[in-house]
């Protein structure tokens, strides 16, 4: 039997389900052993990068802090819709109630691309304003 392949939301949404479980252990790590995980480009450079700020966004979700959740980084909110959505999606595509995946047109591959590239310079301004960071 061949192995399907999935599509791009599926893939992201499977990656919140990983997210999410270890959203759910990861405070237990950090407060026994006092490590947390930094953010290269602002340990290095002093500026956040887009995704700053999802850890605590995705610890805060776990615990049902939606406000704090937010106020650390918006796009896990993204992320978490994909989580809930993949695993109705992927037992009713593995029926055959819904067909399988279509491989996306390069003119839908360039679109989701330009979707990303703003979501990330969106969450980038976000995250430059939330830590108050100026170029003055």
């Amino acid at each position: 039997m061949p192995l399907r392949t999935f599509s791009v939301p599926e893939r992201i949404g499977g990656f919140g389900v990983l997210v999410a479980g270890a959203a759910a252990v990861w405070p237990a790590l950090t407060t026994g052993s006092g490590m947390g995980l930094p953010c290269p480009l602002r340990t290095f450079a002093g500026v956040p990068c887009p995704g700053c700020g999802l850890t605590t966004a995705a610890v805060a979700l776990v615990r049902g802090q939606a406000a704090a959740a937010f106020h650390a980084n918006p796009v896990i909110f993204g992320l978490a819709a994909l989580a809930v959505a993949v695993g109705p999606l992927v037992a009713l595509r593995a029926t055959g109630v819904l067909a399988p995946p279509k491989p996306w047109s390069p003119t839908g591959r360039r679109r989701m691309g330009w979707l990303a590239g703003l979501l990330a310079t969106a969450s980038w301004l976000f995250q430059l304003h939330r830590l108050g960071v100026s170029w003055a």
